[in-house]
């Protein structure tokens, strides 16, 4: 049998060490590769998610936007059209003044209407701050 001497079995067993050593920092090292493709396929995963969420949030926001246009169009065309008419504007500055506290001739006065419709308003109104005194169950 062969017979070794004891610097040959420690460089032996510095060999087999060695060797090991190695086998496990590759192992190791194919380990920490295979997470980092998990990680990268994870971060992909949410920045995708992300850049998904982004944009809807902007489509939205662009879709409120333009909703909000419309509607400052449609309150801008609301208030002309209630400007054209002097009726209109005559009744809503009478509802103001009676809310003020004005009587019969001072709507017919201030606000060019007649003294039936002033007078009939007038009676609306008190009629209305009676239901609003009433109490509610």
């Amino acid at each position: 049998m062969l017979e070794l001497t004891p610097d040959q079995i420690t460089l032996l067993a510095v060999a087999l060490l060695a060797f090991s050593s190695v086998v496990l920092c590759v192992s190791l090292l194919v380990r920490v590769r295979r997470q980092e493709r998990r990680h990268q396929a994870l971060i992909n995963v949410l920045r995708n998610e992300i850049k998904a969420m982004t944009n809807g949030s902007i489509g939205m926001g662009n879709r409120l936007l333009a909703i909000e246009r419309k509607l400052d169009i449609t309150v801008e065309k609301q208030q002309e059209l209630e400007n054209r008419d002097p009726s209109v504007l005559a009744y809503n500055q009478a509802a103001k003044l009676m809310e003020m506290g004005a009587d019969v001739d001072d709507l017919v006065r201030s606000c060019g209407i007649g003294r039936p419709e002033a007078e009939l308003m007038a009676l609306l109104h008190r009629e209305l701050r009676v239901d609003e005194q009433l109490p509610r169950h």
